[in-house]
């Protein structure tokens, strides 16, 4: 047995950290709670009110636009039809509704994040290792704190899905700055481009598959939490998955499941489609 006087009471140290956030700063994270499930509720709404046919149609245009394969976007919207077909209709738009606004406080976090340690080798070296972290650490543990600073409900499983989803965004979005080719940021530099001009007119617009990777990337892995989000009160698709869990219903876990899978080629593929070079021809396919 290992010497209980060598022990180190980490997880002491983080309850009370914890806890001094909730004390000293509770107000606050109750303020942004409530902030990100007005925008949340707004966006739900939204598409559980629209009509079913113009969600898809609205599918459909996206589609097209990224990839102008007119294949591709029939069957992306038919296989949106099949979600119908499955009666998981309603289940699948709020699921969509949490993907999407974790998917912003991503993009809005992860990328400024990655073109900040992509500027400087030691701010990339402090960062990686909290990146490795969050990818390493089992998804559930992220629920504990979600959960101490704003309770139940879907705004912990949109922080948590946050939290597991950010690194890939974070980590892409670096490579791809670094990955620009140096002899042309140096000719931008020869015809007197700053800093900032290098970065918004020559590294960012060439990073950008890369950029559109990580997207892609944690989009993937926020649909991957929503079984576990809804286990504090998601809803959505992944409350049907753990429904059919808890009472061995392999069928309805199995239809959600595909459900599931359907909006991550969804948004796998138009991800995709708007990352790839804009030196590649896009062919229109029928």
């Amino acid at each position: 047995m290992f010497p209980e006087k060598f022990r180190l009471p980490l997880g002491e140290w983080i309850n009370g950290a914890i806890d001094w956030l909730v004390e000293n700063h509770g107000d606050a994270f109750e303020a942004f709670a409530d902030a990100l499930l007005l925008a949340l509720v707004s966006i739900e709404k939204a598409l559980r009110g629209a009509p079913w046919w113009l969600v898809i149609l609205i599918v459909g245009a996206v589609s097209f636009h990224a990839n102008r394969r007119i294949f591709q976007t029939v069957m992306l919207m038919a296989a949106m039809f099949a979600i119908g077909l499955f009666g998981l209709w309603d289940h699948a738009m709020q699921t969509l509704a949490i993907t999407l606004v974790a998917l912003v406080i991503c993009m809005a976090s992860g990328i400024p994040a990655g073109i900040a340690i992509s500027q400087s080798d030691r701010a990339r070296g402090l960062v990686l290792p909290i990146l490795d972290v969050m990818q390493t650490m089992p998804s559930f543990v992220y629920l504990i704190p979600a959960l101490m600073l704003f309770g139940l409900g879907k705004v912990p499983a949109i922080m948590a899905t946050v939290i597991y989803a950010v690194p890939p965004l974070v980590r892409l979005t670096d490579l791809g700055i670094r990955l620009v080719d140096p002899n042309i940021v140096e000719a931008s530099e020869a015809f007197g481009a700053g800093r900032l001009q290098k970065l918004a007119g020559i590294q960012l617009p060439l990073a950008l598959p890369n950029i559109m990777q990580g997207i892609n990337q944690a989009t993937m892995m926020a649909l991957a939490m929503v079984v576990i989000a809804s286990m504090i009160g998601a809803r959505g698709l992944g409350e049907e998955v753990l429904l059919g869990i808890q009472r061995l219903d392999f069928g309805r876990g199995a239809e959600a499941g595909i459900a599931i899978v359907v909006l991550a080629i969804v948004f796998d593929r138009i991800t995709q489609g708007y990352g790839r070079p804009t030196a590649e021809p896009r062919r229109a396919a029928g």
